[in-house]
């Protein structure tokens, strides 16, 4: 076990408070902190980078605040978990909002679902895609212990397509096989939310908080 200080990052949207109590929960021995001090962030052993909100928004936060620069700094050195909109932001940019740069620490980019997708049933599929679906697991260290094919719960309507397949790290279908889950270095990050993913997505948070940023 790798014991750390943890940093959630906090650019002003959204209530941080659900998965830094979840970070608690599966490490009480962890030092967790919600905050926007670039000071705290560098000295953390690893930071999460939880998101709501709009792209666009969201950008103009983290440019605004220095967070942006913050993130790129502790994606090099330490392990960092994005989530949800947190993840779409590592991306080179974002159809939402026109065409929105974003932090590019995995290149790649985030496209919009289709408006009439329809599943195997011939029933219309609802943006945004909400609920638990099946996650399709590649071979990484934050998913030990963890089932294939476990169900992890998603909101988004908006999602990520990586430039290199080597980057993908899960697929899930909505209804057609997307990228869930990203790698790259010492990052990682999920599409769904490992805080409202019961068992599965508990594990996971204790997977990063024991993960030492090698693959």
């Amino acid at each position: 076990m790798i014991m750390s200080s943890v940093a959630v990052i906090d650019y002003g949207m959204g209530n941080l408070h659900s998965i830094a109590k979840a970070l608690q929960h599966v490490a009480p021995e962890a030092a967790v902190q919600v905050t926007a001090d670039l000071k705290v962030i560098a000295a953390a052993d690893r930071v999460v980078f939880p998101g709501v909100g709009a792209m666009p928004d969201c950008m103009r936060a983290l440019r605004e605040s220095g967070l942006d620069e913050a993130l790129r700094a502790a994606a090099a050195e330490k392990p960092l978990l994005g989530i949800c909109l947190g993840m779409q932001a590592l991306l080179t940019d974002s159809e939402e909002g026109g065409l929105a740069p974003c932090l590019n620490l995995i290149p790649g980019h985030v496209r919009r679902f289709g408006y009439h997708l329809t599943g195997a049933d011939g029933q219309r599929l609802k943006i945004p895609h909400m609920g638990w679906n099946q996650v399709r697991q590649h071979a990484h260290p934050l998913w030990q212990g963890i089932p294939q094919d476990s169900r992890f719960y998603f909101v988004h309507s908006y999602y990520a397509a990586p430039d290199n397949p080597a980057h993908c790290a899960a697929e899930s279908d909505y209804p057609a096989p997307f990228a869930c889950a990203l790698t790259h270095g010492k990052i990682f990050a999920v599409q769904f939310h490992p805080e409202k993913s019961q068992a599965a997505g508990l594990r996971l948070l204790r997977n990063f908080l024991d993960w030492d940023g090698r693959v």
